[in-house]
């Protein structure tokens, strides 16, 4: 229901902003039904992944969650948080281990998008409005169409994408002699005798943590993301995964060899999408001939075409091993907002990201001309 903060317009709607994380807590239901009607939303947008990200990285006192609700139903939603440095800004929730952030709008409702927008106005009180990591075609775009302030948009991190096909489709888009090379080694996995399990969400909780041991093993001496390996990002997972396998936006599968787990893989799910969020592997499955990519893919196409969904998102990162598949790069966007006071703050801000983006390419574009380097002396050497 409406809290003492919430305004009502002429459209019917009322705009509440919840500052309150026990509050917020308590609208799982409401927002789970909402999160259901939007159809751009991807998992990283369910309650339990927000709730539980909060619980883990969130700041005492800076919480502002939007809500727009049409009666006592919630037909829109916007989960941010302030941050002050280096200037004061809106964020959604999730952070840096979140690989699309959005707000949620039920599908056709345009009165909902002009109150979501007066509601973050409202909620950023002269801070500038940052949305990170927005996926295309999310409802955030939407917001961002009818903001009536300042506004800037930039490019953000590539996202890879594959087609929800069956393995046979995806293997004929590669060319025979590449298509040969998965065939052998997915005969390999199968010779191999590796067996899969679907972790039930009580059993979530002991398989993070051997997920993230697997994890840091694979990527030991290699530049694992530091973040993997701190305690509230393992306590998020687990707490955020059980519940998210328990409502089915999410799977956490093990795979087993003599049966021992060797590698174990967390996908976010939604009707139109699965994306492999964290997997590990355990480096002696080299030695047992598994090819870890191809035991990886096999299991993101059968959750994406079994259930057919749209689109098999490996989600950020340009590792070498993705581009074998030939995936679609997809860019995120990052849109900045602000009303009249912030406009020379979002000026700043867009500047400073912008100087940073060209950069970062710049850096990435020399190390792609490295790798094709390094790739076409060994070619030649062959």
């Amino acid at each position: 229901m409406p809290g003492p903060r919430a305004r009502s317009g002429g459209d019917g709607l009322t705009v509440s902003v919840c500052r309150d994380p026990a509050e917020f807590a308590g609208l799982a239901q409401e927002w789970t039904r909402l999160y259901q009607r939007c159809a751009a939303a991807t998992p990283f947008q369910s309650h339990a992944w927000l709730s539980s990200w909060w619980e883990s990285y969130g700041v005492p006192g800076r919480l502002r969650v939007v809500l727009v609700r049409r009666g006592d139903r919630l037909v829109g939603a916007a989960a941010l948080t302030r941050v002050n440095r280096p200037l004061p800004a809106l964020v959604p929730l999730g952070g840096a281990i979140t690989d699309y952030t959005d707000v949620l709008l039920a599908d056709g409702d345009r009165a909902a998008v002009a109150a979501l927008v007066r509601g973050i106005r409202r909620a950023a009180r002269g801070a500038v409005v940052d949305l990170r990591e927005v996926r295309a075609g999310a409802a955030a775009e939407q917001v961002y169409a009818d903001w009536p302030g300042a506004k800037r948009r930039l490019s953000g991190s590539v996202c890879l994408e594959l087609p929800g096909l069956p393995m046979d489709g995806l293997i004929a888009r590669l060319g025979s002699s590449r298509g040969q090379r998965i065939r052998a080694a997915l005969r390999k996995l199968d010779r191999a005798g590796v067996e899969e399990r679907d972790v039930p969400a009580h059993d979530v909780p002991s398989a993070v943590a051997t997920l993230l041991r697997l994890h840091l093993l694979q990527w030991r001496g290699r530049g694992v993301n530091p973040e993997h390996e701190r305690p509230r990002f393992a306590e998020h997972l687990a707490r955020a995964g059980a519940r998210m396998v328990a409502d089915g936006d999410a799977a956490l599968t093990e795979f087993r060899l003599g049966g021992e787990v060797v590698a174990a893989n967390l996908t976010v799910l939604s009707p139109r999408l699965a994306g492999g969020y964290l997997f590990g592997a355990h480096p002696d499955l080299r030695a047992a001939k598994v090819d870890v990519t191809t035991l990886l893919m096999r299991h993101g196409v059968r959750q994406a075409a079994d259930a057919d969904r749209e689109v098999l998102s490996l989600l950020r990162g340009a590792e070498p091993h993705k581009f074998h598949w030939r995936p679609e790069h997809r860019a995120n966007q990052r849109l900045m907002l602000s009303g009249p006071a912030a406009a020379p703050a979002l000026l700043a801000r867009y500047g400073l990201a912008r100087a940073r983006a060209l950069a970062a390419r710049s850096s990435r574009l020399r190390r792609l001309r490295g790798v094709l380097s390094r790739t076409s002396r060994a070619s030649a050497g062959a």
